[in-house]
């Protein structure tokens, strides 16, 4: 048994997270509160571990909540961990909806702790860390100096793309397994480029975004529009060496977090290009997910679609919030399917709203419950960008239904 902050006890948590919640009138005013309450308990569990590290300073420091490890304990990561992000965006999101300045406040703070990661090259996963961030608080503020670290940010990225290859490499780690692998996540960074060719002018950022957006539609997919987690690329010719699957179930599988990163990833492509070929393949995507046979009633996912047996095996709530996100806006891209493409987002968060969330001022504050890193490692866990997309998902709902618009 893993004891929780407050007595709570981690094995209990799926019978206390399917405990039906009254139906609110308004879902995303009731979450919001939720949330508000929520986050200012993991405000206290983060004063905590800064207490017990008050003398750590540098690459070192904790900064940010990622999850509940396995002896139950509150996990937190420092700016160089690719969900270091997550944290600060989720306090932007709450200044976002409440308008209080206590939220930007804190949000501030957190942003300020990762700023070091702006001339990080060693990693691909700089629009997960800065754009979640700083580029909410840019977005929201107008801060000037947010810019500039956005701007820096993206200027580190594309240090990392490959022309051989037309890609941004992603992981340097496991020299011996792989020569140049590019991840499905990857898809979720172009945002920030795209970002800093419309801030600067300077279309290198437009070209290296889109011509990672082509090579991964054209290398990572299968016919049924499923997409492998890996693909590793010959340095030198360019040419494709590997399809893997290195955190689902097999490498012939359909890792559901990956499918949700491609989702997200080809819509937020078309919205930037206007190009065709990305909202077909957002659209391809989108109906791969949503008419698999293994997808379950409440549109939470299992945490791979390929698992054979899914009796024992966890869902996984962070991808199923990725694709809400995703099925917001890409309701606005095509008429004809825009009830059904909203109809499924707002299944999941009902879904997300009334049985997945956790218990009000337990599981260290953390938002939702039920979410898998991976085969092998934080399983049916809370995890930080779970509860981030489950709040712009919140924020893209709201705005759909009172604007017409899905963008933030």
């Amino acid at each position: 048994m893993k004891t929780l902050m407050g007595g709570l006890v981690v094995t209990a948590l799926f019978s206390v997270a399917c405990a039906p919640q009254p139906q609110q009138e308004n879902i995303v005013k009731d979450d919001f509160d939720f949330a508000a309450r929520q986050l200012k308990f993991a405000l206290t569990q983060v004063d905590s571990v800064n207490a017990a590290q008050k003398d750590v300073q540098g690459k070192k420091k904790l900064v940010s909540p990622r999850t509940i490890a396995d002896d139950g304990s509150f996990k937190m990561v420092a700016s160089r961990d690719w969900t270091s992000g997550f944290f600060p965006g989720e306090l932007w999101y709450m200044y976002e909806y409440t308008g209080d300045d206590f939220w930007q406040s804190e949000a501030r703070k957190f942003t300020a702790n990762i700023e070091d990661q702006k001339t990080n090259g060693g990693t691909h996963d700089m629009g997960f860390k800065m754009y979640c961030s700083f580029g909410n608080g840019y977005r929201l503020t107008g801060d000037s100096v947010y810019r500039d670290i956005l701007l820096q940010s993206a200027a580190t990225l594309i240090t990392r793309y490959k022309p051989t290859i037309g890609c941004i490499r992603s992981w340097d780690h496991s020299r011996d397994k792989w020569q140049c692998p590019v991840i499905i996540d990857n898809m979720m960074n172009l945002e920030l480029l795209y970002w800093a060719f419309r801030e600067s002018g300077d279309s290198t950022y437009y070209n290296i975004a889109t011509t990672h957006a082509r090579t991964t539609m054209k290398n990572h997919f299968r016919p049924d529009y499923s997409s492998y987690h890996v693909v590793d690329y010959d340095t030198i010719s360019g040419e494709v060496l590997h399809k893997h699957t290195h955190q689902g179930y097999s490498h012939e599988s359909s890792w559901a977090r990956g499918q949700a990163w491609g989702l997200y990833g080809y819509t937020m492509c078309y919205r930037e290009t206007k190009l065709p070929e990305f909202l077909t393949q957002a659209e391809h995507i989108a109906n791969y997910i949503f008419t698999h046979p293994s997808m379950p009633e409440d549109l939470i996912t299992y945490w791979d679609f390929d698992v054979p047996d899914k009796t024992n095996e966890p869902r996984d709530v962070s991808a199923a919030a990725v694709m809400a996100c995703a099925m917001y806006e890409l309701s606005m891209y095509n008429p004809e399917k825009s009830a059904q493409y909203k109809g499924w987002a707002d299944t999941i968060v009902a879904s997300l709203s009334k049985y997945y969330r956790a218990p009000l001022n337990g599981a260290y504050g953390f938002l939702l419950l039920h979410s898998t890193g991976a085969h092998n490692f934080e399983r049916d866990v809370p995890l930080v960008y779970a509860d981030y997309y489950f709040l712009e998902a919140l924020l893209k709902k709201q705005k759909l239904e009172s604007e017409g618009t899905a963008l933030l």
